[in-house]
């Protein structure tokens, strides 16, 4: 089974893109992190996916879960 999983990621001509896991041409561009995660989530809510989330430098900063969780926390 693969990952569904969408990626909040710093735009080389600036900005921010919100791109499907494995698609080279971003889904969303925006001018603010802010405005690329607000969107993001709402995409990887309807699509049931994970939200990838990175600094400027590409590291991994957060994430959310909007998918079926295979693996939910104990209550």
């Amino acid at each position: 089974m693969s990952l569904k999983q969408h990626h909040v990621v710093p735009n080389n001509d600036g900005g921010w893109d919100v791109k499907k896991a494995g698609a080279q041409r971003a889904s969303i561009h925006t001018e603010t992190k802010k405005e690329a995660i607000d969107q993001g989530r709402r995409i990887s809510q309807n699509q049931e996916s994970e939200l990838i989330i990175h600094n400027k430098n590409g590291r991994i900063s957060g994430s959310d879960s909007h998918g079926n969780d295979p693996f939910p926390p104990r209550g």
